[in-house]
């Protein structure tokens, strides 16, 4: 029941939104629907806690702790975008850049959007996480066209057709695992995760190394690794700010988690040697290139976005190191990295907004005219440059001293490039807070606090204290990844 009520409350609302999207009251049941969900999340989470892991829906679902966090973590970050959606699409209607039409369209590809995600993240059937990967990139790509000028719309065409390639790659990919597993089982269970992952041992390696490949190409797209990540500057330079969090946040985490599932299953027919050095080296070359291109970016949200590119390349590096800290080095750098970069994204957003600009340079002064949001802004870009005690801190000094241990050539690369994108996004942003020169005129603005400050009060307490179920997961997810 909890798993059905958390699926079908977004579905219902994407249905609801496009008949009410446009009214004063939709907002209000967009964010009711958001609290439902990730209150059916926590109930789910104390739910696997207690029992374990769940096969439900005949076996069109499963549920561990592999998926359960980054579940309950989506609708949160789900939450908290909607209450901020608030104050920041009410702006952009006072000021006629969005219409009453645009609102009814955005709040129902929100809700839908969520529905696909959460579908991808709780199906056991491989193809079926395939079509929720392809709806969920749907949603967004309509999303970050909302605003329908000539440059969103070529942002939101080069996003469609370059992932649209890649998703092509990855199913290639699964359709190669089907082929590898119709040999030892039924063929009506050889995309059932579960069925496959009993038999990964007896597939051949040949093939499922193969499909890998397919797939970590494919997903690969959608997460943003170079040099799959053209894409990704310019749909975040297009977008608005709560599209924008939506992908950094819940998207680029849905799209791992899919090649963790498959790396899993390789892992069993060709051994965790091949798939974590594929990891290692995008991880390693999307933070070495990131770093660079944030040294020369201009405008604001390209900046941040090639921050996601450097994150998700310290993600897949935690991941592909391969062992128990690294691993708990990973899952504590998805929960921080979200929380901050959507933080980071609500600043943005609303800084945007109140300059009526995105350039870095005309971006001035914020902590003068706007204390509370310029201090936010600089807090939340600080907690994403890992200074502690935000949790980014602990989480990249752990994938440091794995990575030193492991591979000691390699984490001084790994340390150029963190230092570099460090040095760029603080001197930009303390030029946009603190520099006092003439600067736009400010405007009068609602600005939300609530959701920025609530996101760097959670990234400060997991960087001064784990919770237990943190710890609890990460043990059962390294048993899983490490087969042990």
């Amino acid at each position: 029941m909890l798993l059905a009520a958390l699926l079908i409350v977004p579905l219902l609302g994407a249905l609801f939104m496009a008949l009410l999207g446009s009214r004063s009251l939709a907002k209000y049941i967009s964010i009711g629907c958001c609290i439902l969900t990730f209150v059916f999340a926590l109930a789910l989470g104390l739910q696997i806690n207690q029992q374990g892991n769940m096969t439900l829906g005949n076996g069109w679902f499963y549920l561990d702790s592999l998926n359960i966090f980054i579940i309950i973590l989506t609708t949160f970050i789900g939450f908290t975008t909607a209450v901020f959606s608030l104050t920041y699409l009410k702006n952009e209607q006072d000021h006629k850049k969005l219409t009453g039409k645009s609102l009814r369209f955005y709040h129902s590809l929100y809700q839908f959007f969520l529905f696909t995600t959460l579908l991808i993240l709780t199906t056991n059937n491989l193809g079926i996480l395939w079509v929720a990967m392809e709806g969920a990139t749907l949603s967004t790509v309509l999303l970050v066209g909302l605003y329908h000028m000539p440059e969103s719309l070529e942002a939101a065409w080069k996003y469609l057709i370059l992932c649209g390639v890649g998703l092509a790659q990855a199913l290639l990919g699964i359709i190669l695992l089907y082929f590898a597993a119709e040999k030892v089982i039924d063929v009506h269970d050889a995309l059932f995760w579960t069925q496959l992952h009993a038999v990964s041992s007896h597939l051949s390696p040949r093939i499922a190394a193969i499909a890998f490949v397919f797939i970590l190409v494919g997903y690969g797209t959608k997460v943003g690794f170079v040099p799959l990540h053209n894409w990704l500057p310019d749909a975040y330079g297009e977008g608005i700010a709560p599209v924008l969090a939506l992908l950094s946040g819940i998207l680029l985490n849905a799209a791992f988690y899919a090649i963790l599932r498959c790396k899993i299953i390789v892992d069993g027919a060709v051994g965790s040697a091949f798939t974590n050095h594929f990891l290692i080296g995008f991880g390693l070359l999307n933070v070495l290139v990131a770093s660079f291109f944030m040294l020369r970016q201009r405008e604001i949200k390209r900046l941040f976005a090639y921050s996601s590119i450097e994150h998700v390349g310290l993600i897949s590096l935690a991941f592909g190191l391969g062992t128990p800290l690294a691993i708990f080095a990973g899952m504590l750098h998805i929960i921080a990295h979200s929380l901050s970069k959507t933080a980071v994204f609500f600043c943005v957003g609303q800084a945007i907004q109140v300059r009526n600009t995105s350039l870095i340079d005309q971006i001035c002064g914020l902590v003068h005219d706007y204390p509370l949001l310029g201090w936010a802004l600089l807090l939340s870009s600080l907690s994403l440059l890992g200074v502690p005690p935000f949790a980014l801190f602990t989480s990249e000094f752990l994938i440091l001293l794995t990575a030193l241990k492991e591979y000691p050539m390699l984490t001084i690369l790994l340390v150029i490039g963190l230092s570099i994108s460090f040095a760029a996004i603080l001197q930009k942003v303390q030029g946009m807070v603190f520099t006092d020169k003439p600067s736009t005129v400010p405007q009068k603005q609602v600005i939300s606090f609530i959701p920025t400050y609530l996101h760097l009060l959670l990234i400060l307490i997991l960087g001064l204290l784990i919770p237990v179920y943190l710890m609890s997961w990460s043990n059962q997810i390294a048993q899983l990844l490490l087969r042990i």
